[in-house]
């Protein structure tokens, strides 16, 4: 007897139940679907949408580079006792 494998001499990849080709198959379409309807409903943004969200963003680099700053500027210190008592 022959391995299934190699029926009719060529090399067979295994039996899949459609069952689970289904079970990948449909969730992928379903993600292409969804994502393809996202896109078309997707605006670029007018020129004062765009200035808000830039303005935002900007003030949020901003703060964050003032707030690692003033960490920054506080554990020097810090350090350098840690560091000078041993």
């Amino acid at each position: 007897a022959t391995p299934p494998e190699l029926r009719d001499g060529k090399a067979q990849p295994p039996d899949m139940s459609s069952e689970a080709i289904d079970y990948v198959k449909k969730p992928a379409i379903d993600f292409i679907k969804d994502s393809w309807r996202l896109v078309k409903r997707c605006t670029k943004p007018d020129r004062n949408e765009f200035s808000k969200i830039a303005q935002a963003t900007s003030v949020g680099f901003f703060i964050m580079g003032f707030i690692g700053f003033f960490v920054k500027l506080i554990f020097i210190p810090i350090n350098n006792i840690i560091v000078g008592m041993s």
